[in-house]
């Protein structure tokens, strides 16, 4: 059953009545509400796209945590061939809210990485719900760094919150272990793509979307903080979320302006939890082709690219 958001509220109405008379039609034959049904259909998706292409940046920020948008294991399932994941960062232990390993593309040989937060209770547990903690950092830059020594392309998939903010991660060094793989990310002499597919939160997503090209699905987010947090910070008031969403600026539309991104990858109508196999599909070609306008390029040219891509950031504001 379809989990709707709050705000869908109208195109709920009139989907239920679209599956209501579905059943009629079936178990009636359908002969006398076949014209009913099709301008019921008509309306309801008519609804939806006008629903989603007037979103706030609040709206999006539901959207893009949706608990049915494809997530990392997803991807891997659905784009990577012959995925073999790799565990530990040899300094302190795993850390399985980002995952990564080597596998590939449309037959081109990558590393990819992202953050996975679970599909169910359990699995949102076991993977903290994407936040990682340092050795996810020390793990990601690991996989980097065996990466550049074979000459293979970076894929990171962010869908974060942000970095995890306990005690035990702060003891560890994570401020320290998050600027070591966002340095690695910029020290790369292979090409390396990062594209938001849900959440891109804080210090947790730059770490490892430090890329030569920045794309974002439609619907997702990228900030320096959740609305929520920053309402509490600026306004004392969490309730403010909406007014800090609208503020920061946070949407793919708002960024691809401001030159943060790069790309944005169109989600089908009504988001990418309606069409993941599409949605994925979507993705996969924008990667490929980001990586393909590297080919041919040496290892400087490559980092001097990438240097050029953030310093140039703000430069036109």
């Amino acid at each position: 059953m379809r989990a709707y958001l709050d705000f869908e509220k109208p195109v709920a109405e009139l989907e239920a009545k679209v599956e209501e008379l579905r059943s009629v039609a079936e178990r009636d034959g359908g002969i006398a509400i076949g014209d009913e049904l099709s301008r019921l259909e008509a309306k309801a998706a008519k609804a939806l796209a006008d629903l989603y292409g007037a979103l706030t940046p609040w709206q999006k920020t539901l959207v893009a945590r949706h608990q049915d948008r494809p997530h990392f294991q997803d991807y891997i399932r659905d784009l990577i061939e012959d995925f073999t994941p790799l565990a530990g960062d040899r300094k302190f232990g795993e850390d399985e809210a980002i995952v990564g390993g080597f596998g590939r593309l449309y037959g081109r040989p990558i590393c990819i990485m992202g953050q996975e937060k679970g599909y169910d209770t359990e699995g949102r547990l076991r993977h903290n719900f994407g936040m990682a903690r340092p050795e996810g950092y020390r793990k990601a830059v690991r996989l980097m760094e065996l990466a550049d020594r074979f000459n293979l392309p970076v894929v990171s998939l962010v869908d974060t919150a942000g970095a995890f903010p306990g005690i035990d991660a702060e003891e560890r060094g994570q401020a320290e272990a998050i600027a070591r793989s966002t340095d690695a990310c910029l020290g790369l002499g292979s090409p390396n793509v990062a594209v938001i597919v849900g959440e891109g939160g804080s210090g947790g997503a730059v770490a490892i979307a430090t890329a030569n090209r920045v794309l974002m699905l439609e619907h997702s987010i990228y900030t320096v903080a959740s609305p929520e947090a920053s309402a509490s910070i600026l306004w004392r008031d969490s309730k403010r979320r909406e007014d800090a969403a609208m503020s920061m600026k946070i949407t793919a539309q708002d960024l691809l302006k401001f030159g943060i991104i790069d790309q944005i990858v169109p989600e089908p109508v009504g988001g990418a939890h309606r069409d993941v196999r599409a949605t994925i599909d979507a993705t996969g070609r924008a990667i490929a082709g980001a990586l393909a306008g590297f080919d041919g390029k040496s290892a400087d040219e490559i980092r001097a690219a990438r240097a050029d891509k953030f310093l140039a950031i703000g430069s036109k504001l």
